[in-house]
């Protein structure tokens, strides 16, 4: 789940100054974690402590307040009693990357995937997000090759992963919808040729940068079997000590390889 994260810090910067070019500086100075990575993390805790994703989910995003969090979720956050709000957005595929590491079976990942969306994102369509998200990384991490990722996606999801980045990216614009990132997401781990290639896919785009880098990166850990050690130190350089300590614990847990 590291990836995902590198993927989020990597495409911080560019979420409110979209680019089209994989020709840019891997970490600026100003790269920095967002919301991805705190609900990233919160999913992992959960995982690695059997508690309920939806109180994980509500300490760590009420630990960071300031992580860059949409306004329905900022209320969500806010709520006595937090309830689903039948949110379609991809807040619940970004954070989704630790259920395709730890579970061992697909229907395993599906479930999980289900669960940790549904505390908030219950529409069918965030659903679908986070389990096409996830089952992907648990396909990569099992040693399918890309073109049966591509295949069982798309039996299960509908999503339509033959398009090109060469074809999506000119018309392509900000998208918070899981409708609307995952597949690109999808397709930008697909045409890459390592984890740095995925992720610079990804923000190429020029959508929503951190959260498509976040999901890419997540899959191309699992398929290329980690990070490269440059890579790695920076993004974990870059956490506070609480969200160092869980991805670390996690990582323990549950191997990439």
């Amino acid at each position: 789940m590291l990836g995902a994260i590198a993927g989020d810090i990597i495409g911080s910067i560019y979420e409110q100054r979209p680019i089209k070019t994989k020709d840019f500086p891997l970490f600026d100075p100003h790269c920095r974690f967002t919301d991805d990575t705190v609900l990233t993390v919160a999913v992992a805790e959960a995982i690695c402590s059997g508690r309920p994703f939806r109180q994980a989910l509500l300490e760590f995003g009420r630990r960071h307040p300031g992580a860059g969090f949409g306004g329905s979720f900022i209320r969500w956050l806010q709520s006595d009693d937090p309830r689903p709000y039948n949110s379609w957005g991809n807040g619940s595929a970004m954070r989704v990357s630790p259920v395709g590491f730890a579970f061992d079976s697909e229907a395993e990942v599906l479930e999980q995937a289900g669960r940790s969306a549904e505390v908030s994102h219950n529409h069918p369509e965030g659903i679908k997000g986070a389990r096409a998200a996830a089952l992907s990384i648990f396909l990569a991490r099992t040693g399918r090759s890309k073109e049966q990722i591509r295949e069982r996606i798309e039996e299960l999801f509908g999503y339509d992963l033959q398009r090109s980045l060469e074809d999506i990216r000119p018309g392509y614009f900000f998208d918070v919808s899981c409708q609307g990132t995952v597949p690109e997401a999808i397709i930008a781990f697909l045409e890459a040729d390592s984890y740095e290639d995925a992720v610079r896919n990804a923000v190429s785009l020029g959508g929503d940068s951190d959260t498509l880098a976040c999901i890419t990166g997540g899959i191309a850990e699992a398929f290329y079997g980690g990070l490269p050690e440059a890579i790695e130190q920076e993004a974990l350089s870059r956490l506070t000590p609480d969200l160092f300590r869980v991805v670390q614990d996690f990582r323990r847990t549950y191997p990439c390889v």
